[in-house]
């Protein structure tokens, strides 16, 4: 775990993001109207030309182009394509297509004693932070990133109430500047960029959780795959129902892609954070992919 103090420059560059969040989210729900680069701008104050240079920096792509991604990810081109096709790009990522070299993940089975003494033990440093999909609660300890959480809505009380009940026996310490540069790391691993050094999870669970999860790390960026697909990866083929509860109880969104996990039918559904964060999400996965293609 990196021990230095982020600089100034970081949290000027994560500070930077929190227009590229609102634009998104703006461009999500007005995606039916197809807002003009003109709009999009008025709406977080910039002019046009700063705010397309801001965009492009902070997601990756061209507001236009994540806009024709957004419109063009609804369930029809996975209804056309059907399972088998979703069931092909989940094994491509078995086979090193995916990014698991750009993560270490400590991972730590847990006992049913052990749930009811969640985080016994540990220290979790934490801090709410801009980032290009919205504003988030990042929770670490010592071993890595243990919780990443949309958190625009509700209120900072609420998120943190969320984070403490699952680690809830756990020491917890707002600080920002330890936080600040595995928030960079996030964003950047989210934006499929390369990382310099891998960026380091901490998760607990059930051994069926960890492997569930381990199992959706294995999804190529900017694909998707379906429950059943994950049952038949960790050898149980009809444990869909087990696997939808085990993606549910996912503590860290997006670097561990509960979001990649769709209905057979193509159908987006079922998000911690709701259904148009998820289609934001994927949406800008398949800007990203398509980019770096």
């Amino acid at each position: 775990m990196s021990s230095f103090l982020p600089s100034a420059a970081l949290f000027r560059r994560l500070e930077a993001l929190e227009p590229v969040a609102r634009a998104i989210d703006f461009l999500t729900s007005h995606a039916e109207e197809q807002p003009s680069l003109e709009q999009t701008a008025a709406h977080v104050g910039l002019s046009s030309a700063h705010f397309q240079r801001m965009f492009k920096a902070g997601a990756g792509v061209s507001p236009k182009r994540f806009l024709q991604y957004l419109a063009a990810q609804e369930a029809k081109r996975a209804m056309k394509e059907g399972e088998d096709v979703l069931s092909a790009s989940f094994t491509a990522g078995l086979s090193g297509s995916s990014r698991l070299h750009d993560l270490f993940l400590a991972s730590e089975a847990m006992t049913p004693g052990d749930y009811r003494r969640r985080g016994a033990g540990l220290t979790i440093r934490h801090a709410f932070l801009n980032g290009p999909l919205g504003r988030v609660l990042i929770g670490a300890t010592d071993k890595g990133v243990c919780w990443l959480s949309f958190a625009e809505d509700g209120g900072d009380e609420l998120h943190l109430s969320e984070m403490k009940h699952d680690w809830s026996a756990a020491e917890f310490v707002e600080d920002k500047e330890f936080v600040a540069p595995l928030a960079a790391q996030a964003f950047d691993f989210a934006l499929n960029r390369k990382l310099d050094e891998p960026l380091r999870l901490h998760v607990r669970g059930t051994n069926f959780q960890l492997k569930v999860w381990e199992a959706l790390l294995k999804i190529p960026y900017g694909a998707r795959c379906t429950y059943g697909d994950i049952a038949q990866d960790i050898g149980k083929p009809k444990a869909n129902r087990a696997v939808g509860s085990a993606v549910g109880a996912n503590l860290i969104s997006v670097l561990i892609p509960c979001h990649r996990v769709i209905l057979s039918s193509g159908v987006i559904h079922n998000y911690r954070w709701g259904v148009a964060r998820k289609k934001t999400v994927l949406a800008m996965e398949e800007a990203n992919s398509q980019t770096a293609a």
